[in-house]
């Protein structure tokens, strides 16, 4: 897999490091940004030996979110034509970061600094989030005269609950590394990039040592129970469960167990 405009990547064992890499630009996010992160994490799915995606970048920010340049090309002209032609635009730019989702292996973000407007969005369709102790973040959107419409509106509830989220969102405030961990957006806070780097690969190399197709089904219904409800989500896992044991990993499990020995997964 080759690098992008806007991204490196880079793969340790069965860990893809996917790594914002404009730091010239602070990591703004356009078209072209949410067009790669879609098509790598694409390919991403796709390769049977990696496990587990940690997105980090380069430079000073993690992401001053979305171009702005950029993003006023979308309201110039007027008429029907230019309003749905804005609308296009934007759901193309929903699904760049609705692939995080989509991708079948865990995501982690590792954040340092600032994460602004559309960063927020892209780590709120992330499965886990860690920051440096001096990461800022802010529902900046809502200070700028737009509904944030990326994804944070709608995934940023179910991470830290209503209460959190109203106040950020409707404020547009900065908030730190510490309140982002108290409110539970972020599951730990690493005093500088050095060891959160260290922190997001330990926590990768946890992940990858489970059978990675459990791991893989574990985020499919996480993710089915949420947009369907906690009934739906039983009986899907039933039938998920029921469809793929037992397996390979299964009997490697219990005989790893047996044997007092670690297991060794395929992924079958």
């Amino acid at each position: 897999m080759s690098d992008t405009d806007h991204f490196n990547v880079e793969h340790e064992d069965h860990i893809a490091w996917l790594t914002l890499n404009r730091p010239a630009k602070r990591n703004v996010m356009g078209a072209a940004f949410f067009e790669e992160l879609s098509q790598l994490l694409m390919e991403l799915d796709r390769d049977s030996g990696v496990r587990v995606v940690v997105i980090k970048a380069e430079g000073k920010s993690f992401t001053a979110g979305t171009d702005l340049n950029e993003a006023a090309s979308l309201l110039s002209g007027e008429g029907a034509d230019q309003r749905e032609n804005t609308r296009i635009k934007i759901l193309a730019l929903q699904a760049g970061l609705t692939a995080i989702e989509k991708c079948r292996k865990p995501v982690i973000a590792a954040i340092h600094s600032h994460c602004i407007g559309g960063g927020v969005d892209l780590i709120s369709a992330c499965d886990i989030r860690l920051a440096t102790e001096d990461a800022v973040f802010s529902i900046r959107e809502t200070r700028m005269g737009i509904i944030a419409d990326l994804g944070t509106l709608q995934r940023l509830p179910y991470i830290i609950g209503q209460g959190w989220f109203r106040e950020l969102a409707l404020t547009g405030r900065d908030f730190t590394a510490a309140e982002a961990l108290q409110m539970g957006l972020l599951t730990r806070v690493c005093e500088d990039r050095a060891a959160l780097y260290a922190a997001a690969k330990a926590l990768a190399v946890q992940i990858a040592e489970c059978p990675p197709l459990t791991v893989q089904g574990v985020k499919d219904v996480i993710l089915y129970s949420r947009d369907h409800g906690i009934a739906s989500g039983l009986e899907y896992v039933a039938q998920k469960n029921t469809a793929a044991l037992p397996s390979e990993d299964v009997v490697e499990a219990v005989t790893a167990f047996m044997e007092k020995r670690k297991p060794k997964f395929i992924g079958r």
